[in-house]
């Protein structure tokens, strides 16, 4: 079974997710300029949204990105030991681990904090399986044939580890390294794009001395923003997620629920001191389909959407968004295939095949009652 998540959302001017020159990102679609959000901007935002924090944290189903794996591993053995010898034997040899491939470690300064050489994304789940293992190990082996171990020894004693981590369940995990189970993804998240084409524009920006009394700038810059309506893409594959999560149905609905709140109400936290721009989707669909058969309708914005006198852009990517489901849906009969509800804030707004849900809390329950029980 394949869930879709298909969102049309206006952003005021912003700068939600910038380049390496801090400007807005962008992308040449259909030959002309747009606005984008990358896929990893937006899946950073649900993951730290307050909706999966106040779903999943205190269950510990969620993970931590991070090259700091040796403090979570020294937070881990004191509550394991109080032998101070074999933690600070273990702790200086974690930071090896993801290097078995003899890129290896560098340098790390007495001041330095002790970190991996890749970012990991480990489950809160397996730090404390992980610290055991390394602790018996250690103690196996005693501390001088320890410390000649092989880091790759090592790791291939401790076996793969497996989340249970929502995030990494949805969004997949990649390791070079034998302690970690590598994750497929069963969560797909397009680059947002948006549905008109897109002038880049500049705020020029002063700020005034208050204690100088001079007249003039004490300061002068500039920041690069724009103003586009967003098409999101989500899928979601159930069978992989319900997999991934050690075939726990419930937790997977629940899973899927809060990823659908959280793909709406979630933000990118780029420059919104500066802009603010707390802007919510207009348009929610999702589509359930039993054929794993991914369709994205990025391609009713090739020409880009526009606004006139009787239309805004948002209703006219609505009605580009409409004509395009009827014309893909008849030429691959996907309208059979999919149940399809839609929440919307404009009035008079209808899609193919498409129920009409009054709130996002209403898309969940619709969502909820097409989703495997537990």
């Amino acid at each position: 079974m394949l869930i879709q998540i298909h969102m049309l959302q206006n952003y005021a001017p912003s700068n939600l997710n910038r380049d390496d020159t801090g400007s807005p990102k962008s992308a040449y679609f259909g030959g002309v300029q747009r606005g984008r959000i990358s896929s990893q901007c937006l899946k950073r935002s649900f993951r730290m949204s307050e909706t999966f924090q106040d779903a999943f944290k205190d269950a510990g189903l969620l993970a931590t990105r991070t090259k700091r794996l040796p403090g979570l591993i020294e937070d881990a053995l004191k509550t394991l030991t109080d032998d101070e010898k074999a933690i600070t034997a273990i702790v200086q040899r974690v930071p090896e681990i993801g290097a078995e491939s003899g890129r290896g470690k560098g340098k790390v300064e007495d001041d330095e904090p002790l970190e991996t050489r890749q970012l990991i994304f480990i489950g809160a789940q397996e730090v404390e399986p992980m610290a055991e293992k390394l602790l018996a190990l250690y103690r196996e082996k005693g501390d001088k044939a320890w410390e000649k171990l092989k880091i790759a020894d090592i790791t291939r004693a401790l076996g793969n580890s497996v989340p249970r981590s929502v995030d990494i369940a949805m969004f997949g995990r990649m390791t070079t390294s034998d302690a970690f189970e590598n994750v497929q993804a069963a969560v797909q998240v397009a680059h947002a794009l948006s549905a008109n084409a897109v002038e880049q524009e500049f705020d020029y920006f002063t700020a005034v001395d208050d204690i100088s009394g001079e007249s003039g700038a004490g300061m002068i810059g500039d920041v690069e923003y724009n103003s586009s309506t967003y098409y999101k893409y989500i899928n979601i594959h159930w069978d992989g997620l319900v997999k991934n999560l050690g075939d726990d149905t419930a937790i997977a609905r629940q899973a899927v629920l809060a990823l659908l709140e959280a793909a709406a109400i979630a933000q990118p936290s780029g420059k919104q001191n500066t802009f603010a721009a707390h802007n919510l989707p207009d348009l929610v669909l999702v589509e359930v389909r039993e054929k794993n058969l991914p369709v994205s309708y990025a391609n009713a914005f090739i020409k880009p959407a526009r606004q006139d006198f009787k239309h805004t852009l948002m209703e006219d990517a609505i009605a580009r968004l409409s004509d395009y489901i009827t014309r893909i849906g008849t030429a691959y009969n996907l309208n059979e295939m999919d149940a399809r509800a839609v929440m919307t804030t404009l009035p008079d707004v209808a899609l193919p095949g498409a129920e009409t849900q009054v709130s996002l809390a209403a898309l969940q329950e619709w969502l909820a009652a097409q989703l495997p029980e537990a």
